[in-house]
């Protein structure tokens, strides 16, 4: 999935990165306890979380992610924009909550960890 389409089925507004939305993604996971992501995930593109503060941004770029979306209308600080843009991450925000965040875009095709999209 690429992350325009991923922005389109969540109505996100891009906050960073917007030159990187043609870059494709194959898997998601939503989490707010970063302790989780840094010890489940595997080979995960996209972090959908309601946690706002630089941990998180710091967090995917351990773990290789390009996108991070923040729910719940959340807003990342400048500093975490900033961290973002230096990372090379493209950082969203939604209106949605993570439960339905996370159900759009495994519905339309983008797995979780360790699933192959069949």
């Amino acid at each position: 999935m690429k992350l325009c389409t991923l922005r389109e089925l969540l109505e996100a507004e891009v906050v960073c990165g917007d030159d990187r939305m043609d870059r494709h993604v194959y898997s998601a996971c939503g989490s707010d306890m970063m302790s989780d992501v840094l010890a489940y995930v595997k080979d995960q593109a996209v972090l959908l979380t309601g946690l706002v503060n630089s941990q998180v941004i710091r967090t995917a770029e351990m773990m290789d992610m390009v996108c991070i979306v923040f729910v719940r209308s959340k807003q990342p600080t400048q500093e975490m924009i900033d961290l973002a843009r230096e990372g090379g991450m493209v950082v969203m925000t939604t209106k949605l909550r993570l439960y339905e965040a996370c159900g759009k875009l495994y519905t339309n095709g983008l797995v979780g960890n360790g699933q192959k999209n069949e």
